[in-house]
């Protein structure tokens, strides 16, 4: 049995993993838990831990897995015959056929989307803006939802302790709109982008690191145009 607070934190865990393919922060768990501090998020981690919900994988900043879910929320993921983790192996780096969705098939239950790699983004400071198409990729389709999408190959540790890796592949739904504590790929000044999270200082656009090595960097609202959510990431292990 689950206390209260052990099942709202692996709840929301879940959530946020469908919703992004990366854990939240313990600042995020801290405040959707309305708890005064870390050190209780660390606590309820560890009992979900010992008791089989969660899994911390070793060698990676802040990344837990979700092993399973109480009985009673089961059934909601019977239709996906099983859970797994968003962030997958994936082809980076591999050129694909032109930008397709895999026709069903009885056999294959990790059917695709291909969608284009748009070249790199920074996790640090900002590099130079998008590039155009060099190819495509294949992206398992329950990691999209509406709306069109891109891929961008990580450049950069300011997003490791969000499981953001250099090296890593991006899955970005494309769009010009961003709630507060959302990933983002950010046009700083038409020419720079960069792959941060979304806050508001005031009228101010605040772009936050996810590495205490780097400071967030404050820009007025007409310099920063927001291009695209994260929605996953595919990694390449080697």
């Amino acid at each position: 049995m689950l206390t209260r607070k052990q099942q709202e934190l692996l709840l929301f865990i879940n959530e946020r993993m469908k919703e992004s393919g990366i854990p939240p922060s313990f600042d995020e768990m801290k405040d959707a838990l309305d708890l005064a501090s870390k050190s209780g998020i660390h606590r309820l981690i560890t009992a979900l831990e010992e008791r089989g919900f969660i899994r911390r994988l070793p060698n990676r900043a802040r990344a837990l897995e979700v092993i399973k879910l109480p009985d009673s929320y089961q059934s909601a993921l019977q239709p996906r015959r099983g859970f797994s983790p968003s962030v997958i192996e994936g082809s980076r780096g591999k050129a694909v056929e032109p930008v397709r969705r895999d026709p069903p098939a009885a056999d294959n239950d990790h059917q695709a989307a291909h969608v284009p790699m748009m070249g790199r983004i920074a996790a640090g400071v900002p590099i130079s803006a998008i590039q155009n198409n060099t190819h495509d990729i294949a992206v398992p389709m329950e990691m999209l939802g509406a709306g069109d999408h891109y891929a961008l190959e990580v450049k950069g540790d300011s997003m490791v302790d969000a499981g953001i890796f250099d090296g890593d592949t991006v899955i970005i739904r494309n769009g010009s709109t961003a709630n507060p504590g959302d990933i983002i790929v950010a046009l700083v000044d038409d020419e720079e982008a960069t792959l941060k999270r979304f806050r508001r200082k005031g009228a101010s656009i605040a772009l936050e690191a996810a590495n205490p090595e780097y400071e967030t960097r404050i820009f007025g609202p007409d310099r920063v145009k927001v291009q695209g959510k994260l929605v996953g990431l595919i990694r390449r292990y080697h």
